[in-house]
């Protein structure tokens, strides 16, 4: 393997598809593993309380949420409909670091998990999937 090959593999590489499949693996994950079944499994408690940026109900933003965070982050994870799921990801960080944490990124209740987390799905709604995803299989280009 020449090492050029190593350091600048191309954009349509296999180091690259991996790089993609790490991505959507390890912040899917993370989203779904570390809030989005957490909001699933204690909905009916965080109904009442659930923050409401977009003023249409804390239960319907607790449900759009959910949608993202466990929902798209699964279709993350699996690499299906990912441009979709991204989107959706983003948006829902955006709204979470602009109207939930007012762009705080320091102190108490900052948001610098959801600026952190934007990063990554604004890349993988760019870059898409990779090689090594469903929609590649089902797409035909695998």
């Amino acid at each position: 393997m020449k090492m050029t090959r190593v350091f600048v593999p191309g954009n349509d590489s296999v180091m690259a598809s991996m790089g993609l499949l790490v991505l959507r693996c390890w912040f899917g994950g993370a989203l779904l593993f570390l809030h989005g079944l957490d909001k699933l499994t204690h909905f009916g408690e965080l109904s009442k309380t659930f923050p409401d940026p977009l003023h249409v109900g804390s239960t319907v933003s607790l449900v759009l949420a959910v949608f993202a965070e466990a929902v798209c982050s699964a279709l993350l994870i699996l690499g299906l409909v990912t441009r979709f799921a991204s989107a959706v990801l983003a948006i829902n960080m955006a709204v979470a670091l602009t109207l939930v944490h007012q762009m705080q990124l320091t102190g108490e209740h900052n948001g610098e998990s959801a600026f952190i987390y934007l990063g990554a799905f604004a890349t993988l709604l760019i870059a898409g999937p990779g090689r090594f995803s469903t929609d590649a299989v089902a797409f035909g280009k695998a």
